[in-house]
């Protein structure tokens, strides 16, 4: 009569194995190159080169506005690679802004593979790059990234759009059958992080997030005493949460 119980054990016990392994799949999901040059999706856009602690090379694309206040770092999510943040960098620059735009390891056209230690030297070699006064804008995972950064070196401000609490928070909301704060081997403890800083921030959620619940993200804005703007009816990926004009006038707004 055990069999079917063990069974059932070593069905369960396979597919935790299997998740563990191959947990970095189910979080990072990037795009591959080649991309075009700066200059062919920005006028007067530059490549830039970036060199991490571990030694790995990585691209960019500044877009330079001449007699800036300060220069937007942008911390990308977890899907895609820098071209799919060209309408923000746009706008951003319009309002006279530099931005730089950078791809993780493994996104792009970039080499190595994609871990919580990893993009933190990569935000670090992005960072090294730019002169005079910064801001932070980190989108979903990318928040985690620049809170994390911003405990290393504090921003003039920082935007957080659809932050979740910690990964491990986020991967339960999608599977909650499994172990998943006993599984991951990258936590990104952003509400534990950003509520030892003291930067001037801005929380940005859509209302209709079926990736990040925004009940997450309000935990972030209290967390880092933020300001918190909600976009009624935005879903995670939605254009409006990508460069609409509650998120550039969130970072207009924080640089204070």
């Amino acid at each position: 009569m055990w069999r079917p119980v063990l069974i059932a054990v070593a069905v369960v016990v396979t597919i935790v194995a299997v998740v563990f392994a191959f947990q970095r799949k189910l979080v990072y999901f990037p795009s591959p190159g080649p991309l075009p040059s700066a200059e062919e999706v920005l006028p007067g856009g530059r490549d830039v080169r970036l060199v991490t602690a571990d030694s790995l090379l990585l691209d960019g694309w500044h877009f330079e506005v001449f007699d800036a206040p300060a220069t937007v770092v942008v911390f990308p999510g977890n899907g895609g690679n820098r071209l799919g943040r060209v309408p923000l960098a746009r706008e951003l620059t319009e309002r006279g802004l530099s931005v730089l735009l950078f791809d993780y390891r493994g996104y792009g056209d970039n080499p190595g593979k994609p871990s919580e230690e990893g993009l933190a030297m990569d935000a670090r070699a992005a960072l090294d790059l730019i002169d005079g006064p910064v801001i932070y804008f980190g989108e979903s995972l990318g928040a985690a990234v620049a809170v994390e950064l911003a405990g290393y070196r504090a921003p003039e401000g920082m935007v957080l759009r659809s932050p979740f609490a910690s990964l491990a928070a986020a991967g339960s909301h999608h599977y909650p059958w499994l172990p998943v704060k006993m599984l991951l081997l990258d936590k990104y403890p952003v509400v534990e992080r950003v509520s030892a800083l003291d930067v001037p921030t801005v929380v940005v959620l859509g209302t209709s997030d079926s990736v990040v619940p925004p009940a997450q993200s309000r935990e972030v804005a209290t967390a880092a005493r933020a300001r918190l703007v909600e976009v009624a009816g935005a879903d995670h990926n939605d254009e409006v949460l990508l460069s609409g004009p509650q998120v550039i006038d969130a970072v207009m707004s924080v640089r204070g």
